[in-house]
Order: C-alpha cells, then sequence, then structure tokens
C-alpha cells in the first residue's frame, strides 16, 4: 500500500511539473523557490556566524582586560600615588603644590597645607574612591594648625 501511495505521488508531480502547457512555468517557480530558501538560509547561517565571531571576539577582550584589571587591582606605590593624584587634583580648586601624594604598600599618605577644613576631608574621600588604595593617612592641615604627626607602618 505504501509503495502504491508512493507511486502516485511521484506520477502526480511529474504529471503537474511536465505538463506541456505549463510545466515549464511551474518547473521555473519551483526552482525559484528552491533557490531563494537556500539563499534565506544561507544569510540566516551567514548572520548566526557572525554573531558566534562577535562573541569569541568578546570573549578574548573580556580575558585581556581581565589580566589588565588585575594589574589596576594592586598596583606598585608609584602608579597608585600617579592615580591619586589623577583624581584629586581634577579640581582646579585643589592647590597642586601645596599637597604631596605618597604610597607605602597601598597606603596613600597625603602632606601638605589647605586653605579650608572641608577640603581635607573631601581629598580624603577622593582618594579613598581610587582602585587598589588599601588605606589613606591624612596629614592634611590648615593655616596656622599643626600637622599632624606621621604614623610608622
Amino acid at each position: 500500500m505504501r509503495k502504491l501511495l508512493t507511486l502516485a505521488g511521484l506520477g502526480a508531480a511529474l504529471t503537474y511539473f511536465l505538463d506541456p502547457d505549463s510545466g515549464k512555468r511551474r518547473r521555473a517557480v519551483a526552482r525559484d523557490r528552491a533557490l531563494a530558501f537556500f539563499r534565506q538560509q544561507g544569510r540566516q547561517l551567514s548572520r548566526r556566524a557572525g554573531g558566534v565571531q562577535a562573541d569569541a571576539q568578546g570573549l578574548v577582550q573580556k580575558a585581556k582586560h581581565a589580566r589588565a584589571d588585575e594589574k589596576l587591582a594592586d598596583p606598585n606605590d608609584t602608579t597608585l600615588a600617579r592615580k591619586v593624584e589623577t583624581e584629586i587634583f581634577r579640581d582646579p580648586e585643589v592647590p597642586k603644590g601645596q599637597i604631596d601624594v605618597n604610597a607605602e604598600d597601598g597606603v596613600v599618605i597625603l602632606r601638605g597645607e589647605v586653605e579650608r577644613p572641608e577640603l581635607i576631608q573631601d581629598l580624603e574621600e577622593k582618594t579613598r574612591s581610587v582602585q587598589g588604595v588599601k588605606g589613606v593617612e591624612n596629614l592634611l592641615h590648615t593655616p596656622g594648625t599643626d600637622a599632624p604627626m606621621h604614623q610608622v607602618h
């Protein structure tokens, strides 16, 4: 029975495509649709491949930057002091020539004289916000006050 149905279906398809009146047009339409289907599948496959490539490239960049982030998370003392200077001296109100920034084992030491007491606290907060700072020793003072004493680490 199955064989009979298969032969009947094949006969109907041949009659449909080999019909002397419309067979040529039907074959052309079937060919065009088949080619369009494969073109569409090719474009979708290309887009998916591009997505996979972009994902792979993103993972490579994440891996590269992860190594860079490790270096930034625990910079040496000189680098840390420069990072802090970059952060605190962004504000043009901060007197660059009156403040010294040093770092010892990740602890940043701020020394110098500033005009306003509120600036002392502001500079300490900005220093603490820098990545890699383990602690802050604030030896800043205002004019006319004694400088705080340095604590030995």
